[in-house]
């Protein structure tokens, strides 16, 4: 058809994955075209300083991360359009990928780094503040929080360890639930009711994240969820750990999926279709750091150079 261009390659999602992605192709000169979607850049824009991550030694902000990257693999000749997919015919190769508002592409091999979004709370206090004090990631931004107190939200398992990660830097870890019993594993919630540095706000939800005067969390107001009194907790620091969702709604029913709804993957970043590859966060629920979710980039370039030379 007229409309359509053909690639080598389409990367969906422009994150670390899809950008390393984007990278390590562009050198294999497959010419590869990366769509950035609705949240260009994933969840690195939403970070302040990445200190964790290699060869930056006094760290870098989480968007001048992203622009390098960008950079980078533009300079190999990848192409970035800012593009958002609305459909994907996967029936038969070469895949159509069609944009909301733009051409149809097609691609012989199709990379899948559309990322998680962190479920928050949805509070407009809450999005304001998101790296000024609230984070979706204690693994990311703990060591921000020695000596200080922290709240972190949720009840399940990520939550209690990420309230048990916490206490090495914070000086005090409140846990707000909703309820008065947890949702996480019994030896989780063992080692969380012994640690001294952590306490439990039962039957609470946040209404509102306080400090927007100054520009960072100062601390909550607190609803209870049985007589609806508030409260306010003096904080320094809010971790929102009510979980993930992969962005896999465009593959829904085609691709293979694990209970979670994350892409399975397979001896690399191979899915239940040749020539479909997957890294980052869509299909890693385990590590969902920025680090591991280059390094699944790399492995699907890899991938996808090896499946084309063959095809």
């Amino acid at each position: 058809m007229n409309n359509e261009i053909a690639r080598d390659v389409v990367v969906i999602g422009s994150g670390p994955a899809g950008l390393t992605a984007a990278l390590y192709t562009a050198r294999a000169n497959l010419a590869p075209i990366v769509i950035e979607g609705t949240s260009a850049g994933g969840q690195l824009m939403l970070t302040t300083m990445v200190e964790n991550w290699p060869g930056y030694r006094d760290g870098i902000m989480g968007p001048d991360l992203i622009t390098e990257l960008r950079a980078q693999a533009e300079r190999f000749g990848a192409e970035i359009t800012s593009g958002h997919v609305a459909r994907v015919d996967l029936s038969a190769r070469p895949f159509r990928v069609e944009l909301s508002d733009g051409p149809t592409y097609t691609a012989r091999a199709l990379i899948i780094a559309t990322g998680a979004s962190a479920k928050l709370i949805g509070l407009p206090s809450e999005r304001r503040l998101m790296g000024r004090g609230v984070t979706t990631c204690a693994t990311c931004d703990g060591f921000f929080y020695r000596g200080r107190p922290v709240a972190v939200v949720g009840g399940g398992d990520t939550a209690i360890e990420e309230a048990i990660f916490l206490t090495r830097f914070a000086s005090s870890v409140t846990v707000i639930h909703r309820r008065d019993t947890l949702r996480a594993s019994k030896i989780m919630q063992e080692k969380a009711f012994a640690h001294p540095k952590i306490s439990f706000a039962w039957n609470k939800v946040v209404d509102e994240v306080l400090g927007e005067v100054e520009g960072k969390v100062t601390g909550l107001r607190l609803r209870d969820t049985v007589t609806s009194e508030t409260s306010d907790l003096a904080i320094d620091g809010l971790f929102v750990a009510i979980g993930h969702t992969p962005n896999t709604e465009l593959f829904s029913g085609v691709l293979d999926t694990d209970e979670n709804g994350y892409l399975v993957t397979h001896h690399g970043s191979h899915t239940n279709i040749p020539g479909v590859l997957a890294c980052g966060d869509v299909q890693d629920h385990v590590y969902r750091q920025a680090i591991t979710a280059a390094g699944s980039g790399c492995m699907a370039a890899i991938d996808a150079e090896r499946f084309l030379e063959h095809a």
